[in-house]
């Protein structure tokens, strides 16, 4: 598994290399929009629930430090990883009240907004990483981010996790009837319920940070997730079995609520 990670983790940052600039770029012309030529500090907080050591936590953390950079160290980007503001299914209505101004939330964390995003986790829908990537940068990932953007959260780009594995406590997964009865943790999303249904397991709605304790106290049998996510969140310690399948994919969408900086005044205020 950590060979794994290692490898999973070269390929993000290359990947990461090529898309941060625009994502960079990006982002600091909406805020530049959003200040004035003599523009004080601002402050922009970055929200996800994963750990720092994860491909999102990593290219969040290098966000911060290329935007502070080009700014001038006139926009203070804060990242809190790992929950710490907010669970997985609250991120995006703490960036629209402007608690938050930026956040990467899963594909099914659109799902009231933009349900088209469901496409992503189709099982098996896509051959690997390349093909993927095509689709993402296509016509119809331009299409996808247009309609969230036009929701009123700016969709910048999209960030890979990879393809998810299966793990259990009860038995190991080799066979689609091996499935049947286990208690699956799954993300908010009526596509990967029904994937669970079809193969007569029982899929249970969880936010991530209480995936590991539900494991380990038996609340659920298992779970699907990148391997990334099970090592770094020490899944494995409270799972048997790891098979891994690649059978769906797991990425992020990273959204900005437009002229949301907060400016650091002695009395902060929002820019409209």
């Amino acid at each position: 598994i950590r060979d794994r990670v290692s490898t999973q983790s070269t390929w993000e940052q290359k990947k990461g290399e090529r898309e941060m600039k625009k994502l960079v770029l990006g982002s600091l012309a909406a805020a530049m929009v959003a200040t004035t030529a003599m523009a004080a500090d601002y402050t922009l907080k970055f929200s996800h629930v994963v750990s720092p050591n994860t491909p999102k936590g990593k290219a969040a953390d290098f966000f911060e430090k290329r935007l502070e950079e080009l700014s001038g160290g006139r926009i203070d980007v804060q990242v809190y990883p790992s929950s710490q503001l907010y669970k997985d299914n609250a991120v995006l209505k703490a960036l629209r009240l402007n608690s938050v101004q930026m956040a990467a939330p899963s594909f099914s964390k659109f799902g009231k907004i933009v349900p088209q995003l469901a496409l992503f986790d189709l099982p098996f829908i896509f051959k690997d990483l390349g093909h993927l990537h095509r689709v993402q940068d296509s016509e119809v990932g331009t299409k996808l981010k247009s309609m969230v953007t036009a929701k009123g959260i700016v969709a910048l780009n999209f960030w890979d996790n990879g393809f998810k594995q299966l793990s259990s406590n009860a038995k190991p997964l080799l066979m689609p009837e091996d499935a049947q009865g286990q208690k699956f943790r799954i993300m908010s999303s009526k596509v990967l319920e029904a994937q669970f249904h079809a193969v007569g397991a029982n899929p249970q709605m969880m936010p991530f940070s209480e995936v590991y304790s539900g494991l380990q106290q038996g609340v659920i049998d298992a779970a699907e997730n990148p391997v990334s996510n099970i090592y770094t969140k020490k899944f494995h310690e409270v799972q048997k079995y790891l098979s891994i399948s690649d059978h769906g994919y797991l990425g992020y969408l990273v959204v900005f609520f437009f002229l949301c900086l907060k400016k650091k005044k002695k009395k902060k205020k929002t820019l409209r």
